[in-house]
């Protein structure tokens, strides 16, 4: 597994040098332009319009827009000055608290964490006593380029980092538009709709979901690569109605809930009833021999 950050996590005077991956991958299949009349990829160029000329990399700073068309230009080795002097900082776990207390909407990136040399016995320290008390870290730590708020838990038996948004990037629920404060809620309709999620409710196994969209994808790919034709749509799936009875929507969807789960559930009471049989005839064969 890649390494893409070494340093050092703290809690007191207790020092772990530990080595960082990246804990997931994205799976988008990525498609390129091409002209459409030669198959030729698609190149962009960097140009400045005011010049009216390319622009090569060595000729490009970077700035920040703190005004329209004004700008303050920050030199190369100014930002990496800057970014040395955080990176040099150990990754300081500053509080404990407890995953619950987190919002999911802060959570944005994982990543795993191994012990660098020499430091196995104090990452197992770490990680036996996150994982008694059940409680998670909060640090802050630099990443290409940016100081991250994070977490630190335990997933299975690895150490992991979570990286967070701070308060401010995460924008006002108030903004949201449309959000209804207070709507009159019918006692038959809340009924059946927690009926409906209890219907619904199982445990979470993350290996059941599939993106079909990626599969099918791939699937059209390979299919047109060997020359081969593949079948694409079927019968469309019909869209659900908006201007609907709210409560023959729930009645309708909890009925099918209902079936769905007849039909996934295994009956048990045979094989219980097939296992005290065979206790009985087990039985019946010890009492006969004793005889």
């Amino acid at each position: 597994m890649h390494t893409m950050w070494k340093g050092t996590i703290s809690f007191g005077l207790v020092n772990i040098p530990v080595k960082m991956h990246a804990a997931t991958e994205n799976k988008d299949i990525k498609l390129r332009q091409l002209h459409k009349k030669c198959k030729t990829p698609i190149k962009y160029e960097k140009t400045c319009p005011n010049c009216d000329e390319d622009v090569k990399n060595e000729d490009i700073v970077k700035a920040y827009e703190y005004a329209s068309n004004k700008f303050v230009v920050l030199d190369e080795e100014e930002l990496e000055a800057l970014k040395k002097e955080q990176e040099d900082k150990a990754v300081e776990i500053v509080d404990f608290v407890q995953l619950e207390e987190i919002d999911p909407i802060y959570f944005e990136k994982s990543y795993y964490l191994s012990p660098n040399e020499g430091g196995s016995k104090a990452y197992a320290l770490l990680r036996e006593a996150l994982t008694d008390t059940g409680k998670i870290g909060i640090a802050k730590m630099m990443i290409r380029s940016k100081e991250q708020l994070a977490v630190i838990r335990v997933y299975k038996d690895s150490i992991v980092v979570e990286t967070i948004h701070y308060p401010d990037e995460v924008r006002a629920v108030g903004d949201v538009p449309n959000v209804p404060s207070q709507e009159s809620v019918g006692k038959k309709e809340l009924d059946t709709a927690k009926m409906l999620i209890e219907q619904l409710t199982t445990e979470f196994e993350p290996e059941k979901y599939k993106d079909d969209y990626r599969t099918a994808l791939m699937e059209l790919i390979e299919a047109k690569k060997n020359n081969k034709e593949i079948e694409i749509g079927g019968e469309p799936k019909a869209k659900p109605d908006n201007v609907v009875n709210l409560m023959d929507a729930l009645q309708e969807s909890l009925d099918k809930a209902k079936s769905e789960k007849t039909k996934t559930t295994k009956p048990k009471k045979k094989t219980a009833a097939k296992k005290k049989t065979t206790t009985t005839k087990t039985s019946a064969k010890k009492k006969k021999a004793t005889s």
